[in-house]
């Protein structure tokens, strides 16, 4: 076996994180973790079908113990040389617990944790959503616990309190603005190991998750939101594979840090409609 062996791990074996993994797996151990067993073997098997070394494994990532045991058996087999979180759940999908352990605790977890493994010039990328970018401004302090307070401590912030979240939806957001600033804080730490975080915040790109929203209870509400939307219309997984590519890659070298939103426009509408909408 060879130890030096480039890794990368992808956790979240859905469309979206297969479609990234698909761009930069070449020549790579591809690890693709799951919650669902079942879902990470299915994209194992799309992808060692077209030519990629895959193996599937299952991870809870809001288990701390669990993270770490994936980290443990990653770094036998290598370098984690990439690291791709597209993992999570939606506002139809889940309680405000689970949205914020998954959602929420999750990916700090895992921005933590694999940022002390990554190796040098690795590079990372967390999927967060353009629901963070539409609740309101938080204080300076505010955005300061979400990015820095330590992982073990975050749902213990008052903010975070059930009592505090309205809704699934109100916890998606502010999930979703979690990690946005973590991956800024993140972003310091991993730079002095040579190594880049960066975040996604795609709005609706076709994906069972998305069409499990466009067909739950607040159906309308999306359909409405691209179809005023400049690009009119939902994203694919390929198109947010394109942003990721640059991200991950050495032609995005000076991008660390950063939150990229991509999502046809749907947020700019949501706060500076057109005067001809009028």
């Amino acid at each position: 076996m060879n130890t030096k062996q480039n890794i990368m791990v992808l956790t979240g074996a859905g469309q979206l994180g297969m479609a990234i993994a698909r761009r930069m797996g070449h020549g790579k151990k591809i690890y693709i973790a799951d919650w669902k067993i079942e879902n990470a073997h299915h994209i194992a098997k799309t992808m060692k079908e077209a030519g990629f070394d895959v193996i599937p494994y299952k991870v809870d990532i809001s288990s701390k113990d669990s993270v770490l045991q994936l980290i443990d058996a990653v770094t036998r087999e290598g370098l984690v040389s990439i690291f791709i979180n597209a993992a999570g759940v939606s506002p139809s999908q889940a309680s405000i617990q689970q949205i914020l352990s998954i959602d929420l605790y999750g990916t700090a977890l895992l921005l933590d944790e694999f940022g002390k493994v990554i190796k040098e010039g690795g590079t990372g990328v967390t999927i967060s959503s353009q629901s963070g970018h539409r609740m309101r401004a938080l204080s300076a302090e505010e955005d300061r616990l979400l990015a820095t307070t330590p992982t073990e401590e975050l749902l213990q912030l008052d903010m975070l309190k059930p009592e505090n979240i309205q809704d699934t939806l109100h916890a998606y957001q502010i999930a979703k603005r979690c990690n946005v600033k973590r991956v800024m804080a993140e972003a310091v730490k991993w730079g002095l190991k040579g190594a880049r975080i960066n975040s996604i915040s795609p709005g609706i790109i076709i994906t069972p998750l998305a069409l499990d929203e466009i067909n739950g209870p607040r159906g309308a509400f999306y359909k409405n939101m691209f179809a005023i939307s400049p690009a009119g219309r939902p994203g694919t997984a390929d198109e947010v594979a394109n942003l990721a590519e640059l991200v991950l890659s050495d032609a995005g070298s000076f991008i660390t840090g950063s939150d990229f939103l991509i999502d046809g426009g749907a947020t700019a509408s949501y706060f500076y409609p057109s005067s001809i909408n009028k």
